[in-house]
């Protein structure tokens, strides 16, 4: 008896800390945006940070916090970046396009560029004043067909930064005529980096210019192809059906508008292995299977020099 009970004082007289310490997790902190998707035919639910897993090298990295941008966080900057050689059929479908900027919310700024014999070109800054961006767009009218992903990446490039979240509306055929045939593309590759770094979520469009009956129909699927890369890896979506222009830019732009308004900043701690100050691949995933999620392939973890370092995009 005297054994066991000298067992059972040695537990007690050693320090409670001891027994319930659980080392700190460690990581670079950062952050990407994530988008509810498709929410299937209900009301997408408010997520918070148990809702989701974040995996990088195949290991779940810990979620510190998940914050719903809408409210006083719901400030938004949108470029609309469109193709001037996308001008099949563009009257009506850019009078959808002028509503759809007329009905964005208070706190989302628009801004208008148009990518012209492969320039591009601001035509008015990201404001809150909607009719003087809807005065901003005009349709195409036609241009000589030139890479579209170079003009993506300056105008990325050129974007101050700000505390709203930021995303691009891209309307083109996403048709490099120098490219080689191969899919992978300098421009396309450097646009993509761009945005993932920047943190800027792409949508994209397709939109063919008047002759697209007479063109390479390879050289269109392969710019599909890549409007779709690009616009998957930086967790936003990219809208075609068939090599012909869209019947209506409506629905798609609804779904755009819905995305934008379901999606929130996630904050978790990055994989300690791989040195900071770099572009790291990233896996976000819902533990609903009745909610699609839709999150960049990649996250800027701060830390290196201080011009590639882009902590605190949405303070």
């Amino acid at each position: 008896m005297r054994k066991i009970g000298k067992i059972v004082w040695l537990a007690l007289a050693c320090p409670l800390s001891t027994w319930a310490q659980t080392p700190s997790p460690s990581g670079t902190p950062a952050q990407l945006m994530v988008t509810v998707g498709h929410h299937y035919g209900h009301p997408p639910p408010l997520l918070t940070q148990e809702d989701l897993t974040v995996i990088q090298r195949y290991d779940p990295r810990p979620i510190t916090n998940l914050i719903p941008l809408r409210g006083d966080r719901a400030g938004l900057e949108l470029f609309l970046l469109v193709d001037n050689c996308s001008n099949c059929e563009p009257g009506p479908k850019f009078e959808e396009l002028r509503r759809f900027i007329g009905s964005q919310s208070p706190t989302t700024a628009v801004g208008v560029a148009y990518i012209q014999d492969g320039e591009m070109q601001v035509i008015e800054h990201p404001t809150y004043d909607h009719e003087r961006a809807v005065q901003a767009l005009s349709s195409p009218t036609g241009s000589k067909t030139s890479n579209p992903f170079g003009s993506l990446a300056d105008l990325i490039k050129g974007w101050p930064q700000s505390s709203s979240r930021r995303a691009v509306l891209m309307i083109s055929n996403g048709i490099d005529p120098a490219a080689s045939d191969k899919l992978q593309n300098q421009f396309v590759e450097a646009a993509l980096q761009e945005a993932q770094r920047a943190g800027v979520t792409v949508y994209a469009i397709y939109h063919p210019s008047a002759d697209y009956l007479d063109s390479d129909f390879t050289k269109i699927h392969d710019g599909q192809v890549r409007l779709a890369h690009v616009a998957v890896e930086t967790g936003g979506e990219a809208y075609f059906s068939g090599f012909g222009p869209l019947s209506s830019l409506a629905p798609f732009l609804a779904d755009i508008a819905d995305h934008l308004a379901n999606q929130y900043l996630l904050e978790f701690l990055a994989n300690p292995d791989v040195p900071p100050g770099a572009l790291q691949d990233v896996t976000v995933r819902s533990k609903s299977g009745d909610i699609e999620l839709t999150a960049p392939a990649k996250v800027w973890v701060p830390g290196g020099s201080p011009v590639d370092d882009f902590s605190g995009l949405y303070p």
